[in-house]
């Protein structure tokens, strides 16, 4: 997991941070094991070359953590300009190509089989570049009228990516750091941060959910697919339910499990009876929650197998 929001939730939900004070500790023992400084010796102009990263173990075996940095976002306007004067000025040339070959190479110093990325919810030049580094990408989603105008935005936005993407691999020329060949691939969304009831979305957050999926299906997959954006539909049909074939899963919020899952720095559906802390009928359905997470995240694992195979 690559913790790349310069607000570092990821980084403090799985160390188990408890503030401010323990970034700080954090930082201060391992000043080299997270993404900023790993990748900043090529924004600053060292000569050194980057490379693999530090990681940092999880909970979960085989799971490792690079760290995130808030000054990463400072990452931004380099990058801003990087991705528009590449060709016109050489020393930004290896700019682009920079995170994700600290990303690429750590994944394969670990053997890593899967890499997944926690970005912002921003459309900056960070998240340009990060996604145009990856192979899929999902789109997270919540029932509201502002979800809704952001696939709009995104139907847009991801196309300009995509192209400003191609100019800048016919610029690289000698660039030690390249971006990848093709461009990332959409998978499809998750609807999730709705209250569920007799074990479906409530009315309300229904409605939006979908709204949702069928502007995701009638506006972005088409417009990604003519960009070489989107996986085959024919894939997507195969192995998503419903007549959409875009969702992967309903995540509810998780309620009071959510702060147990912290506490422990445990997903909620591995969370085990006494990690619950509760009694009687109270733990019961907690219980009852936490393995009908288990089944749907163990349903979503399987869909993005089968469709990043």
């Amino acid at each position: 997991m690559v913790d790349a929001d310069p607000q570092c939730n990821l980084t403090g939900m799985v160390l188990s941070f408890g503030g401010d004070p323990d970034f700080e500790d954090f930082y201060t023992n391992h000043p080299t094991s997270n993404i900023y400084a790993a990748v900043r010796p090529a924004f600053s102009g060292a000569p050194e070359k980057i490379g693999a990263a530090e990681t940092h173990e999880t909970q979960c075996p085989n799971l490792l953590l690079l760290a995130g940095h808030v000054d990463v976002a400072t990452l931004e306007p380099e990058l801003a300009m990087a991705h528009k004067l590449q060709a016109a000025l050489p020393i930004l040339q290896n700019l682009p190509g920079a995170l994700g070959h600290v990303i690429r190479a750590t994944a394969e110093n670990q053997g890593c089989d899967y890499v997944l990325i926690d970005m912002s919810p921003s459309i900056g030049a960070l998240n340009q570049n990060l996604l145009m580094h990856s192979d899929f990408f999902i789109v997270p989603t919540s029932p509201d009228y502002f979800c809704l105008l952001a696939i709009d935005s995104l139907s847009k936005i991801l196309p300009r990516w995509a192209q400003n993407s191609a100019e800048l691999r016919s610029q690289q020329g000698g660039a030690t750091y390249k971006l990848p060949d093709q461009s990332p691939k959409f998978i499809g969304i998750v609807s999730q941060r709705y209250r569920p009831r007799d074990g479906r979305p409530a009315a309300a957050f229904q409605k939006w959910i979908d709204q949702i999926v069928v502007r995701t299906r009638e506006n972005l997959v088409p417009v990604l697919t003519k960009n070489g954006m989107c996986v085959d539909e024919s894939k997507m049909a195969s192995n998503l339910p419903g007549p959409s074939h875009v969702e992967l899963a309903q995540i509810s919020d998780f309620n009071s499990l959510i702060a147990r899952s912290q506490q422990y720095a445990t997903a909620v559906f591995a969370l085990t009876n006494a990690q619950l802390e509760a009694q009687g009928t109270v733990l019961a359905i907690s219980v009852e929650s936490r393995n009908q997470f288990r089944g749907i995240f163990t349903t979503l694992a399987e869909r993005v197998e089968l469709l990043t195979a």
